[in-house]
């Protein structure tokens, strides 16, 4: 029985999602538009379950590349109406549209030239009516039983807000980078974090010249703890690697006699490498790919700036 509700729930508000589509029109367009040209911020509010949406639409807004925040109603006409200020955009979020706390800010939001756009499910409310663009979020009933819990109505409100987001997030140009910049904790901040926040940089790289003999480099890769050592030229740019396995094939090939190499005679040219400005992501894929445990980070005219180590990115748990 219980699973029966379940799925009758899970399919009202699948159809609520459904039926918003065509209601898409102009008004839409229009509100896109407007949010991409708001020189302010966008002031999100609503009351209750409704409010609880507002906030959500806000958040979403904020971490997209969108200034956001909520304005309780409620409070915003006890002193908070403050947070409004001229080339701000205000959403209003009611599914009836009549609610008393949202009519009452009208008409500051008016007098302050302030755009409205009203998140609906009656284009004949007062609060529809009043707005610059109204945005259709009817739906045919909730999945309540009795018809009152707010349910699928605020599902199609939640979805007609993150429509509007990631419409503005493509007009912005949002990248994956800038996202990163605005998401630098947790599990997901972790992922888009950049090589440059994990690599070894100055006197932790690992380097040698040309010309060092490989006794001396295997003190240096020793010494750093990497597994590798960069071979640089005078101005610190990037010639060749060596890595263990370099060095076990070159003993395997030479015996003792390696010891008294030059660098640049074991060095593997042409080494792989990776911009500091790329994911960390991106870096242990390659390393997978390639089957490898470090990269070397260079600059556009090959000067060393730092190593990415693999167990880095473990240590840090980012995968």
């Amino acid at each position: 029985m219980s699973r029966e509700i379940g799925r009758r729930v899970l399919q009202i508000e699948a159809q609520a999602l459904l039926d918003l589509i065509p209601l898409l029109d102009d008004s839409f367009d229009r509100a896109v538009d407007s949010l991409f040209a708001c020189s302010g911020r966008v002031v999100v509010t609503g009351m209750g379950k409704s409010g609880l949406i507002a906030r959500k639409i806000s958040a979403t807004l904020s971490s997209t590349g969108t200034p956001s925040l909520f304005l309780h109603p409620a409070e915003a006409i006890h002193g908070d109406i403050g947070r409004i200020v001229r080339n701000d955009l205000v959403l209003a979020v009611s599914y009836g549209g009549e609610t008393s706390e949202l009519l009452t800010l009208l008409p500051l939001i008016k007098r302050l030239g302030c755009t409205l756009i009203a998140m609906t499910g009656y284009s004949a409310s007062t609060l529809a009516a009043a707005a610059d663009m109204h945005l259709d979020v009817s739906v045919r009933k909730e999945a309540c039983p009795l018809g009152l819990a707010p349910t699928a109505s605020t599902t199609a409100s939640l979805a007609m807000g993150d429509a509007l987001a990631m419409a503005l997030l493509e007009r912005r140009g949002f990248t994956v980078e800038d996202f990163a910049v605005l998401h630098p904790g947790g599990n997901l901040g972790k992922k888009l974090l950049r090589v440059e926040d994990y690599m070894h940089t100055g006197p932790e790289i690992p380097r040698v010249s040309p010309e060092t003999l490989m006794k001396d480099m295997l003190f240096e890769m020793t010494r750093k703890r990497l597994g590798m050592t960069t071979v640089a030229d005078g101005d610190g740019r990037l010639i060749g690697m060596i890595s263990d396995g370099d060095l076990r094939r070159q003993m395997e090939r030479h015996g003792p006699a390696v010891f008294m190499r030059r660098a640049e005679e074991c060095m593997t040219h042409h080494p792989v490498c990776i911009a500091r400005q790329e994911l960390a992501t991106r870096a242990l894929d390659v390393m997978e790919e390639r089957k490898i445990t470090s990269l070397i980070v260079v600059d556009p005219a090959g000067t060393i700036e730092g190593v990415v180590h693999l167990h880095d990115l473990w240590k840090t748990e980012m995968i």
